[in-house]
């Protein structure tokens, strides 16, 4: 079995505001493992915001690779798990980035699409959002209105700012049929929060994310028991097992492979949402295909995408699942997850 790990700084179409900070591009780590002659692609774009940069990512990857040899099978991803989590509990987004080459590896080996493997029903995928970061209203209200003459007919809309109104309305008023959703990113106190669930139930929004600081269960909760808005958890529900811990707090919670380590790990937090009656968003960074392709091929189990972080870059290195309008085409994908080098690409910046 070989691997290669690579280190890319993805340069963003146009800055990417959230409340914690404005981001130009994306810091993403790549795998390919490769065994018997086929090739399997993952990976990751780390948040510091959950402890892990590409340079930690990159630093133990080697390591975990070494697990995955040792084991010698790439069927074997219970057991491949239950290893990286023994060795590195503390690492999720190196550990997703071997999950995802893994899971598209065996696929691959199968000659079969990811989804069909896992036996998910293609004609489920829900669309995806596409997200409006934070920048002047007038910018704001152009890259809502070019996403929706691109296709798309659900929005997120990021706020935290000291004018969330201002830039809302922007949006509101250069996407009028549009389907909006807001996120905070925690940036608001409880009072704020449920001041703002006022005007944004007024403006017809369809879902507020994570509205209050990550740790705050209980402004959480105020906030959903304010709203007729599904409140999202995000940075309050990072693994399975905060799902009992938010559930009387949220209507719905956000699962992302880069937070929760991998795909199996984002299978278990749906079927923990499910018990616990929640919906489900399958969410990402502002990251590669590499790293998106694995979750679009989960999303039929969710009810919720947001899996648009590949398509704010202005260079990718992979090629990941098309696009039809607002909906990934699993149909379209042969074996794996679908991803494949970008020829286009000129290499790591």
């Amino acid at each position: 079995m070989n691997w290669t790990v690579e280190r890319y700084d993805l340069p963003l179409s146009t800055p990417f505001g959230i409340a914690r900070g404005t981001s130009e591009a994306s810091a993403a780590v790549a795998v390919e493992l490769t065994y018997e002659g086929t090739t399997g692609y993952g990976g990751v774009t780390p948040s510091a915001y959950y402890d892990e940069t590409a340079a930690s990512v990159a630093e133990s990857l080697p390591e975990m690779l070494a697990v995955v040899e040792r084991v010698g099978d790439p069927h074997a991803g219970q057991r491949i798990e239950r290893r990286l989590r023994e060795q590195w509990s503390d690492e999720p987004a190196a550990r997703s980035a071997v999950s995802i080459a893994l899971a598209d590896l065996a696929a691959r080996r199968l000659d079969t699409p990811l989804y069909r493997q896992w036996g998910l029903d293609p004609d489920r995928m829900p669309p995806t959002t596409y997200t409006v970061g934070i920048d002047a209203p007038d910018r704001m209200a152009e890259k809502a209105e070019a996403a929706v003459e691109a296709g798309f007919s659900h929005l997120k809309v990021k706020l935290g700012t000291d004018d969330d109104r201002t830039r809302f309305e922007a949006v509101r008023e250069a996407a009028p049929d549009a389907e909006i959703r807001v996120d905070a990113n925690a940036a608001w106190d409880a009072e704020t929060a449920v001041a703002a669930a006022g005007w944004l139930e007024d403006a017809g929004v369809t879902m507020l994310e994570q509205p209050v600081a990550a740790e705050d269960l209980d402004g959480l909760a105020r906030v959903t028991d304010s709203t007729a808005i599904p409140v999202c958890a995000d940075e309050s529900c990072v693994t399975p097992t905060d799902v009992p811990r938010v559930a009387d707090a949220c209507n719905v919670v956000n699962a992302k492979l880069v937070k929760c380590g991998g795909v199996r790990a984002a299978k278990r937090l749906v079927h923990a949402a499910d018990a616990h009656r929640l919906s489900t968003m399958l969410g990402c960074m502002v990251e590669s295909n590499a790293a998106i392709a694995a979750a679009v091929h989960l999303a039929p189990l969710f009810d919720y995408a947001d899996l648009d972080g590949a398509l704010l870059l202005d260079a990718d290195p992979y090629e990941g699942v098309p696009l039809d309008g607002d909906r990934f085409d699993l149909r379209a994908v042969e074996s794996g997850t679908g991803v494949q080098p970008n020829p286009a690409f000129d290499g790591p910046d």
